[in-house]
């Protein structure tokens, strides 16, 4: 599920399923003006899960390989050049083929955020595993100049799991190339509901930057603001290339705007988790990036 944040909220649903194109002709009758529908598949490999984003209609993708086969780059290669994204999807999963073994390295970005358990379990110690890998390679992708982002999915198999969590996409029209491209650029951040709204932003004498954008900063300070609602009580936390820089809580009613100042020769990046009382996520962002 996907909402965009330039188009009032508009949805967009991703279509997905395991090892097959069949079920795209379905969702013809469905998309319309008010819901834009990005087709995909699931490709179910011995050796892990990915998603192929923004094929063309009817259009399948090899999964019968496994990492010693080295076919992958060849299938990524193939839905970069029809226009589609690559996702490496649940990379913890604990089952046979669920935990993903190809490298990251030609994925567009990584899927930290699966919620396919249940409505009552929307976080748990997988996805956990899934945050700190992705977290812990920023630094470098950062200081390399580009960075995978983080993206969530239902991964729906029961009622009741569409949009637990969605992406939160900044878009200049509700299309297919506009959302892969918020995408691929980090400019999304990741919903446990609807109900939350929030607002990261990096600034440094007149110049600023949201996520995903890079902010042009020299020895002056930089400010560091996230606006929230729909979290009661809830945690915030700001992480950087040192690590978690930074924790404040949320009033009662979730709603607050949090500060933090550092420099560009403290911090090359600034992300934001924001999190239950109990820890479970409820919301989470790409990166600001913060560069001489």
């Amino acid at each position: 599920m996907i909402r965009s944040e330039a188009l009032c909220a508009a949805p967009g649903a991703r279509s997905t399923e395991h090892n097959t194109c069949d079920t795209h002709g379905a969702w013809g009758p469905l998309a319309g003006d008010d819901l834009l529908v990005i087709l995909g598949q699931e490709v179910t490999t011995p050796t892990g899960h990915w998603l192929a984003l923004g094929v063309e209609a009817g259009q399948a993708v090899d999964w019968q390989y496994g990492v010693r086969d080295e076919a992958i780059d060849r299938e990524v290669a193939r839905v970069h050049r029809g226009g589609g994204i690559c996702v490496a999807a649940h990379p913890h999963l604990p089952y046979p083929s669920g935990v993903f073994m190809y490298p990251f390295q030609g994925f567009d970005a990584v899927e930290v955020w699966n919620g396919q358990w249940s409505s009552d379990l929307p976080w748990n110690a997988d996805n956990e595993a899934a945050l700190a890998e992705w977290g812990r390679s920023l630094a470098s992708d950062v200081h390399n100049g580009r960075f995978r982002p983080a993206i969530g999915n239902s991964d729906a198999h029961q009622e009741g799991q569409l949009a637990l969590p969605h992406n939160v996409v900044p878009a200049s029209g509700l299309s297919t190339e506009a959302i892969l491209a918020g995408i691929r650029a980090g400019r999304s951040w990741i919903a446990e509901s609807a109900g939350i709204e929030l607002s990261l932003t990096a600034s440094a004498g007149e110049r600023g930057a949201g996520i995903g954008q890079r902010l042009t900063a020299r020895e002056e300070p930089v400010t560091v603001r996230l606006d929230i609602t729909g979290v009661p009580s809830g945690v915030v936390s700001f992480h950087t290339d040192r690590g978690t820089v930074h924790r404040e809580s949320l009033p009662g009613d979730g709603s607050g705007a949090v500060r933090w100042q550092t420099t560009e020769a403290e911090s090359m990046f600034v992300r934001v988790e924001v999190r239950h009382p109990g820890g479970s996520m409820a919301a989470l962002t790409n990166p600001v990036t913060i560069r001489r």
